[in-house]
């Protein structure tokens, strides 16, 4: 099990660099506008926005070299993307080069959402399989925590500050792209490749004890599906769980929490506070994040899914209306960032903990890649487009107004809840799939 536990770690570190990497650009969000003299929307859309537009494309596309040249070979390739991402933007002169090399680490954040996880639930026994995948959500909090402690630390570092703040990141993504040479490749794939003496010395390292040929077995009865080989999640009776996934996938964005992250500073000094208090507050919106993220992994398998996104929803409607209100109401000093410290809290122990073990729940085996792959493109679609648009909404219908859109979409989303989602906890998947599509 230990030797299971340090690969799922190693193979889980690829979220510590999705978090790290999505946050780390929001201490150089004013700076990148007033040294490149640029526009709202072109700051937005492009300087900002381009990591996610590349994390659309990896995720659209990742699933390709996580199929055809391994697990452990697109980790590696993730790690060298993120490692080229933070040294090229830090030496990048003008936006376009920036935004190139932020394209690349956006590559890697989408890769790592299909790679990591399948890798890590693949070498997992199913008893554990559950808290050694939730290490990937984990690292991920856990590297936006970091790189808002990192932001605030380096804010004095000079007229240049920027380019440390990014440029961090080259440790961390060099680090992870050494040990993840480390890892076996996962036995599955091997498996699905027909490299069967490979599989069978993996295996004999994940469990001594196991028989190797009947796990082999279970495999190849696992891979069967050749009555359902030509079916895809748009079949009309895969409707109702292609709908979940839409909905669930476009409420996550449209609570702004993307958004949010990108622009917390610029957030809190539109606020009132100061350069250096915003970038304070900004570490505390990490550690709170990290800290209610843990509460809602905690918690998924014992209230459910449906109550812990009963009680985020809630939370996001108290939060953001009181942050609109205090916005349209001209309220200055902490009463700001306490409302969006209590935002985070709603969205860990809800949506974040929520949106990608439900997805995974809702289709069937056979289709479950598929499934996934159409849930996170919806989301990473909808998390490039909505904070583009947010210096340029901000400078036109102001703070309050934002915020009061998202407020009134987190009224839709509790509906949602209430009238439309199922209760996945305690079922296998097999019942689940008669549940649902029977809906």
């Amino acid at each position: 099990m230990n030797k299971i536990l340090l690969w799922s770690v190693t193979a889980a570190l690829a979220g510590f660099l999705f978090g790290f990497d999505t946050v780390v650009i929001s201490g150089a969000d004013t700076k990148l506008q007033e040294l490149w003299h640029t526009s709202d929307v072109f700051h937005g859309s492009v300087v900002m926005a381009m990591a996610l537009w590349g994390t659309v494309v990896g995720a659209i596309f990742g699933g390709i070299p996580t199929n055809k040249i391994g697990r452990k070979k697109t980790l590696i390739w993730i790690g060298i993307l993120f490692l080229l991402s933070a040294i090229g933007s830090s030496f990048a002169n003008d936006p376009w080069t920036f935004a190139f090399f932020r394209f690349l680490g956006g590559l890697g954040i989408g890769a790592s959402t299909i790679a990591a996880p399948a890798y890590v639930s693949e070498i997992a026994p199913a008893k554990d399989r559950g808290r050694l995948v939730s290490l990937y959500q984990f690292n991920i909090v856990l590297g936006i925590l970091m790189a808002f402690l990192s932001n605030y630390l380096l804010r004095d570092a000079g007229e240049n500050a920027w380019r440390w703040m990014i440029g961090i990141m080259a440790f961390p993504a060099f680090f992870y792209t050494i040990i993840v040479f480390t890892i076996p490749e996962s036995p599955r794939w091997l498996l699905s490749k027909s490299r069967i003496t490979e599989a069978k010395a993996v295996l004999e390292k994940v469990d001594p004890t196991a028989k190797i040929e009947d796990l082999l077995h279970e495999m190849h009865l696992g891979n069967d599906n050749e009555d359902k080989k030509g079916e895809t999640i748009f079949l009309k009776k895969y409707r109702f769980p292609l709908l979940l996934a839409f909905f669930i996938s476009l409420f996550n964005q449209f609570s702004g929490i993307n958004a949010f992250l990108y622009y917390a500073p610029r957030i809190f000094a539109e606020a009132g506070l100061g350069e250096s208090a915003a970038l304070m507050s900004s570490v505390g919106i990490g550690l709170t994040n990290l800290v209610f993220t843990l509460i809602g992994v905690f918690l998924i398998d014992v209230v459910g899914r449906k109550v812990l996104m009963y009680i985020g929803s809630i939370g996001y409607i108290i939060s953001l209306g009181l942050v609109s209100i205090a916005f349209f109401l001209k309220w200055e000093g902490m009463q700001v960032p306490v409302f969006l410290f209590l935002f985070i809290a709603s969205h860990a122990v809800g949506q974040g903990a929520v949106i990608w073990v439900f997805i995974s729940e809702i289709f069937p085996n056979h289709l479950r890649a598929s499934g996934q792959a159409f849930g996170s493109s919806v989301h990473w679609v909808l998390a490039a487009i909505i904070p583009s648009m947010v210096p340029f909404l901000f400078s036109t219908i102001g703070a309050g107004a934002v915020f009061l859109i998202f407020a009134v979409m987190m009224v839709f989303q509790l509906l949602f809840v209430i009238f439309m989602m199922p209760e996945t906890k305690g079922k296998s998947l097999e019942e689940l799939q008669e549940t649902i599509f029977k809906i």
